[in-house]
């Protein structure tokens, strides 16, 4: 799975990536990847200004904005960033390596 996409706009490097904490900040500021078909206008640009939380979070929402309007293959960038997105929750559910020192659990 990609980590991280870069784009190259005005001879500028952006790096898009997530973490689990700019997932967080995303899904507080409404972003619901379930919602993509449902509610495009508002979950698109969420997932798309998300990518550059990590790395540019720093980059003013019109200067984000120019960037989308010239880049092409969109469909397919929004795919491959929702699958990135998908990997933070992954990430959640990863098991420790090895047994000592890993905490336990069991019904009682």
């Amino acid at each position: 799975m990609a980590k991280q996409i870069k784009i190259k706009f005005n001879d500028e490097e952006y790096i898009l990536e997530y973490s689990r904490n700019t997932a967080k900040v995303m899904e507080r500021a409404g972003f619901d990847v379930n919602a993509i078909g449902t509610m495009p206008n508002i979950q698109i640009p969420l997932l798309f200004q998300g990518a550059f939380l990590t790395h540019h979070k720093r980059l003013k929402e019109a200067e984000i904005n120019a960037i989308w309007k010239q880049l092409k293959g969109k469909e397919d960038l929004i795919t491959k960033l929702a699958e990135m997105y998908g990997d933070t929750a992954n990430t959640l559910l990863d098991e420790p390596e090895g047994e000592e020192g890993n905490a336990s659990w069991e019904v009682c």
